[in-house]
Formats: C-alpha cells, structure tokens, sequence
C-alpha cells in the first residue's frame, strides 16, 4: 500500500511536469522531422532514432509488467493493446518511412526513452499489481466507451500516417500537402487520433498511470500540430485556409 501511495505521489508530480512544459511547447517546437535543427547537439539517423525511442517502452513497460505480473485476462488484453500500438510505433512505422537520409538529434532520442521509461513502467506496474478489475468489467462504460475510442484512434493514426508516407515516392525528401481522409478538417490527423486512442486506453485501464500518459501525451501532441499547422501555412500558399490544425472545426 504505501509503495503505491509513494506511486501515486510521484505520479501526481510527474502530471504537475506535464502541464507546466506544455505551454512552453506551444512557443518552442521540438526539433525532428520538418522542424529538425542540428544545434541540438549530435545528430543520428532519424529510423534509429525512433525505433531507439519508441522501442524502449516496450522494453520499460514489459520489464515491469513481468517482474510484477497476476493473472488477470482485463490486464493482459490492455497490455496486448498497449503492444500493439508499440509494435507499429516502434518497427512498422519507422520501416515504412521514406526518410533515407533524414536525422534528428541524439538529445530528442534520449529525452523520449526518459519519458517512456516512466510513463511505460508507471502503466506496466499498475496493470500488474495496482488495478483490480472484476470479470464483468467490460459491461461497465468506461470499457464500452474506451474501447471503439481506441480502435478508431488506432485505425486513424495508421491511416493518416499511411497517406503522409505515401505523399513521398523513392528517393523523395521534400514535403507536399496531404489530402484525403480527415486532412480534408485538420492538417494533422495522425495527432488528433492519436490523442484520441490514448484517451480510449485512459478510460480502459482507469487508473493514474493511463491519466498520466494522455496527459503527456496531449501536452505533447497538441503543441506539435499547431507547429505544424503553422509550417504548412508558411511554406504553401495554396494550403487550404479552411482546414483547422488538430481538432476539426475548433482548432
């Protein structure tokens, strides 16, 4: 018990973390991808890069899951969804990428595995010793909620990031305006969906850690795709001015 109130402490101020950094991100963009600088110190290949920094919360998250795992079927199937997402994050995505060339700095790497070392091992452990979920779990509206909110933010993430990479043909580095799908509302989708399948994860795993990790998640995200909104309006001038930057309609 008192393990899991110091927990709970050192969470609380990990969140408190979050919401401070976040409006210092919306003035200073992170520099990777199309905002890349090299004053950030050493540079690495951007594939390595983010299978370095997405890779590690797989390996945070299950070292933990392991070393503190009770069977119970709710928690293996988040963690499975949680995987999941990982596993495209981490390989499939960065694989399919036709960034050859491309590099982002060392520091973003490291800073990223820092953030995934304590959001994915604060999640395995409270899945596999914290939180308790009874067998008809998946009738309550948390789980009925959460789960088509996850699958869709899944599916909308793949696919947005799917167009984006299939803008470059072989050989290709520069950037073009995508189209199609929910970039007809917002310049990045990949973004809002992914906010969006965190938020569903937030509501099935209903605990701190999940509170945790949106949050951060958010406080990272929403910064970004407003940099990127600005990007595309400054480098395109027949960017379509009715598209707003993450949130349809709204922003």
């Amino acid at each position: 018990m008192f393990i899991s109130f110091t927990l709970s402490c050192i969470i609380s101020i990990w969140i408190a973390i979050a919401l401070i950094l976040f409006p210092i991100q919306l003035f200073i963009s992170a520099p990777y991808g199309r905002h890349t600088k090299t004053t950030w110190g050493p540079m690495i290949s951007n594939k390595l890069g983010w299978i370095l920094m997405e890779g590690w919360a797989l390996v945070a998250f299950w070292s933990v899951y392991i070393v503190y795992f009770s069977y119970n079927s709710y928690s293996l199937f988040f963690a499975g969804l949680y995987t999941f997402h990982y596993i495209n994050r981490s390989f499939i995505f960065p694989l399919r990428t036709n960034t050859k060339g491309k590099e982002m700095p060392l520091m973003i790497a490291l800073s990223a595995m820092l953030f995934n070392s304590v959001n994915a091992s604060s999640i395995g452990y409270f899945l596999s010793n914290v939180t308790v979920y009874p067998e008809n779990y998946f009738l309550q509206w948390n789980f009925l909620l959460g789960l088509p909110l996850y699958i869709f933010g899944f599916y909308g993430n793949y696919k947005s990031d799917d167009i984006l990479i299939k803008l470059r043909k072989p050989g290709e580095t520069g950037y073009k305006i995508p189209k199609g799908f929910l970039f007809r509302y917002i310049s990045c989708p990949n973004h809002f969906c992914e906010m969006l399948e965190w938020f569903g994860f937030m509501l099935l795993i209903w605990n701190l850690a999940g509170v945790s990790f949106f949050i951060w998640t958010v406080s990272n995200l929403l910064p970004r795709a407003l940099h990127h909104h600005k990007w595309y309006l400054q480098n395109f001038a027949d960017y379509p001015k009715e598209r707003k930057a993450v949130f349809p309609f709204v922003l």
